[in-house]
């Protein structure tokens, strides 16, 4: 006689005491939409355009509007890099500006293959310049320039603002490896609670970046505790995809949930111990206030 399949995941799944599991509610913490995103959609939308004449014309106009369309596909490509690096730069209080301009050179990609479509249907070169510079300078008037300037290094060792810079460049790249390998899961629920996480994670960044002597105190937490989390992650997804066992799924979201706490507690006692010097601090000046005002009226 068939019988049902069910799991503890199964639709209309019950548990020990008969009752229907709430789904664990989804954290939209850290997720944030992508500034630019309809323009930046639209660049990749208008790039595709030049397909639809290109195959119709003689063989020189038609190379020459395929390589405008390869331009203008450069351009959307390098901007959308250029503004996920520039949301990067904003969130950070110590920031190196972007080693390559992408929004800039986008603007001159954005350009050159405007210029070659309209050179390659007119054949004249003063039009076809005329219409690049417009377009490169509407470019830059809708996503504007990359940041030029390092923020927040004036009156921090140089040497000590690196080393803090190159440390969380290193422990976003683990963070963004296990992202990536989360999303292999197919797992919404998942892919959540890791993003959460991850949030966790840079608010011990901006607080080591407020403080550069708390980086001391965090390096193993951004370094050999996010390579364990990110190998972690990685064993449980090769695991998850062979067998998708329940157990293991719950095991490792406990997992995730000790490693939010844990980084959280050390967060909130690097703000206690920046609390206490500034405690310290005020009663030391408040103390020599007092002895000067003494010695004064003496």
């Amino acid at each position: 006689m068939a019988r049902r399949f069910g799991g503890d995941f199964s639709p209309g799944a019950r548990d020990a005491q008969g009752q229907q599991p709430r789904p664990a509610p989804v954290s939209f913490r850290g997720r944030k939409p992508l500034r630019h995103g309809a323009k930046l959609n639209l660049l990749f939308g208008l790039a595709l355009l030049p397909l639809l004449s290109a195959f119709f014309q003689p063989l020189t106009a038609m190379a020459t509007d395929l390589a405008g369309m390869g331009a203008l596909l450069l351009s959307a490509w390098l901007t959308r890099d250029g503004v996920r690096a520039e949301d990067a730069y904003d969130e950070r209080k110590l920031a190196r500006r972007p080693a390559i301009p992408r929004k800039i050179f986008g603007a001159v990609t954005m350009g050159a293959g405007v210029a070659l479509l309209v050179f390659g249907g007119q054949w004249v070169i003063i039009p076809a310049v005329l219409a690049g510079m417009i377009a490169a300078a509407l470019h830059l008037g809708a996503f504007g320039l990359d940041p030029l300037r390092d923020k927040g290094m004036t009156g921090v060792d140089r040497m000590q603002s690196d080393r803090i810079a190159r440390k969380i460049d290193e422990a976003e790249k683990l963070l963004a490896q296990m992202r990536e390998a989360i999303g292999r899961a197919r797992d919404t629920e998942l892919e959540h609670r890791v993003t959460g996480f991850c949030e966790t994670v840079r608010t011990l960044f901006r607080q080591v970046e407020a403080d550069p002597r708390d980086l001391a105190a965090a390096r193993r937490y951004l370094g050999v505790y996010l390579q364990g989390a990110r190998d972690a992650t990685m064993q449980f997804v090769d695991l998850y995809a062979r067998s998708r066992d329940a157990q293991t799924r719950a095991d490792y979201i406990a997992f995730l949930d000790d490693l939010d706490m844990n980084f959280a507690s050390r967060t909130a006692a690097l703000l206690r111990d920046d609390r206490t010097n500034f405690d310290i601090e005020t009663e030391v000046l408040r103390a020599r206030l007092t002895r000067e005002n003494l010695h004064n009226e003496g």
